[in-house]
């Protein structure tokens, strides 16, 4: 029998490199070797226990790597083909995907199951092996163009879809004024999508002054530092009374709370994070419901057809995305760099992982 090396969660603390068997792709799946993968804030809960799945489960959800071997029933790739697929696997068929909400896809189920569009390294093996199934192939694998290098279109399956769809989600309109609640990667890919869907103020918010620093070359006109300022009055100030949209990119109470409070009578709270935990909306923040306030949230849309779009930006060297890249690790290292990354050491924003 084949095997593989592969990172799987063995209960709480735990994501270890193991030898298992190699899968093999059936009816419209696709194998692919892994080239390069990274890890997510959302590994990090897995790897604390904070979202549960099962024990033995590979990890990760962020794909890049080539065609290996064709299941039956997929058309249009070759062996050889590089590839990359969103970290959401929509089927194309479902009642979710032909409501035009992919990211909650049943796949093939007749109604929908809850963060069902999220398979890789949620309820199928995921991508931090040096192989990976991909299910419903002929909908979710995206050839990458000759001249993009794997660093840089590492972050369109997750980091660059989820940042970008918070502008989508919270219907960013020419002229408005947006503001973006911390600056790690995914928050830094929201700044860059709100200034590229016609934001004239773009303002991001974090503590760390090399996020700040990078958050101006993604896009942001106004860094502002939250240990320093009281950053509502100050957005208030800046917006002549709140922002059209506040976007919130690092899931915890707080600062869900200030994007709450910052945004003008009618605007839109665009919510990215995972929480944690009990949320609670303060009555004032809302002003007791009479407010207009709008609460989106968003799973990563996903597909090949997303994946093209968001090549396409990268190609277009709109920002600079492959510098949100601080790190690179071997498979083998993989504890390693779970352990700088979780703890955010040296600097790290995003880690490539080179199986």
């Amino acid at each position: 029998m084949a095997t593989m090396r592969a990172a799987r969660f063995e209960g709480k603390g735990a994501i270890k490199l193991r030898e298992v068997p190699r899968p093999t792709p059936k009816y419209g799946e696709v194998l692919v070797r892994m080239t390069m993968t990274t890890i997510c804030g959302t590994d990090v809960h897995i790897l604390k226990a904070e979202y549960p799945v099962r024990d033995g489960l590979i990890v990760g959800h962020e794909l890049v790597g080539v065609v290996e071997e064709i299941g039956p029933g997929v058309t249009g790739y070759e062996r050889g083909d590089r590839v990359i697929a969103g970290a959401i696997t929509p089927c194309g068929q479902c009642r979710a995907c032909l409501s035009g909400c992919g990211s909650q896809c049943s796949h093939g189920g007749d109604g929908y199951e809850a963060l069902g569009g999220w398979r890789f390294g949620n309820t199928i093996d995921g991508c931090q092996a040096e192989y990976v199934v991909v299910p419903n192939a002929q909908a979710n694998l995206a050839k990458i163009p000759a001249g993009l290098k794997d660093e840089e279109v590492l972050l369109c399956p997750d980091i660059m879809s989820t940042g970008f769809s918070a502008s989508e989600r919270g219907h960013v309109r020419l002229g408005d004024a947006v503001v973006v609640f911390a600056q790690g990667p995914i928050g830094l890919c929201a700044t860059a999508g709100a200034k590229m869907s016609g934001a004239s103020l773009v303002i991001g918010v974090d503590s760390n002054a090399t996020r700040l620093e990078m958050a101006k070359k993604m896009g942001a006109d106004v860094v502002l530092d939250h240990t320093s300022q009281d950053v509502v009055a100050e957005i208030k100030r800046l917006t002549g009374g709140g922002a059209d949209v506040a976007i919130e990119a690092l899931g915890k109470q707080e600062t869900f709370e200030r994007a709450l409070r910052c945004v003008r009578p009618g605007g839109t709270v665009s919510s990215l994070g995972v929480y944690s935990g009990h949320l609670a909306m303060p009555l004032d923040a809302i002003a007791a419901g009479l407010g207009d306030h709008t609460v989106v949230t968003t799973l990563c849309p996903g597909g090949k057809e997303r994946m093209r779009r968001l090549m396409s930006i990268v190609a277009s060297r709109r920002a600079p995305f492959e510098k949100l890249v601080t790190h690179s690790f071997p498979l083998d290292r993989i504890e390693e760099a779970y352990d700088l990354f979780s703890n955010q050491r040296d600097g790290v924003m995003k880690v490539a992982i080179r199986p």
